[in-house]
């Protein structure tokens, strides 16, 4: 016997969905500005062993010689992209979903279950919750590396007027290389969500987009 239950507000659910448009849209314009100066490489030694990014894809997804377009494009939806995340926050704590979010002294035991059972060493199921440990940690951390992005964003979009923020990230150069660390940890968060959404199934999907997922009857609410 199985019976739907109620998992995300709507509220959270909204900021969520609205949040993926306004991210890849930052992204995709933030490319088209790096393309401009796009300094960093992995090296060892005097080898390069991948530089960011090769001549064909900026040419393949069209990202070349539009810096004007990516400028207009990121410096509008960052507001959007900061308010949203604002609101996010602002909600979270008010209506008391901080509780289910945040990491607390059983949640680095919890992500390690959830390590070994997603890797296959760990069997039986994992304990009743709303969000697992790993999940506490990894949607805590990039709420703080959107605050981070909106800093380091803010630190090199004006470096004089805030000639103090900026030399406290380091100078520009550290500001922009923070601002462009933290995009790359955008796509693998990215890229592992999308993983572990089609890993989960549909049930889990369905409660981001309706609010309620199906259980056991048997099962109660867990704090």
């Amino acid at each position: 016997m199985r019976r739907l239950e109620a998992k995300h507000p709507r509220a959270i659910r909204w900021m969520h969905w609205v949040n993926f448009p306004l991210l890849t849209i930052m992204i995709w314009s933030g490319l088209l500005i790096y393309w401009a100066n796009d300094v960093y490489e992995i090296r060892i030694g005097g080898a390069t062993l991948f530089h960011f990014f090769p001549d064909w894809f900026y040419r393949t997804l069209g990202l070349d010689r539009r810096l004007a377009t990516g400028m207009a494009y990121h410096f509008a939806f960052m507001w959007f992209f900061a308010i949203n995340g604002l609101c996010f926050v602002l909600y979270t704590f008010l209506s008391g979903e901080w509780r289910h979010l945040l990491p607390n002294r059983h949640t680095p035991r919890e992500a390690w279950q959830v390590l070994l059972h997603d890797l296959g060493i760990r069997k039986g199921s994992l304990p009743l919750a709303k969000f697992n440990g790993a999940q506490r940690f990894a949607y805590s951390g990039v709420i703080l590396m959107g605050a981070g992005s909106l800093v380091t964003g803010l630190a090199i979009y004006k470096p004089t007027q805030l000639a103090w923020l900026t030399q406290l990230l380091g100078g520009y150069m550290w500001a922009r290389a923070e601002h462009f660390t933290l995009t790359i940890g955008y796509v693998l968060f990215f890229v592992i969500h999308i993983l572990q959404v089609i890993r989960a199934g549909w049930n889990n999907f369905r409660a981001m987009v309706t609010g309620y997922e199906m259980v056991p009857a048997r099962e109660r609410d867990h704090a």
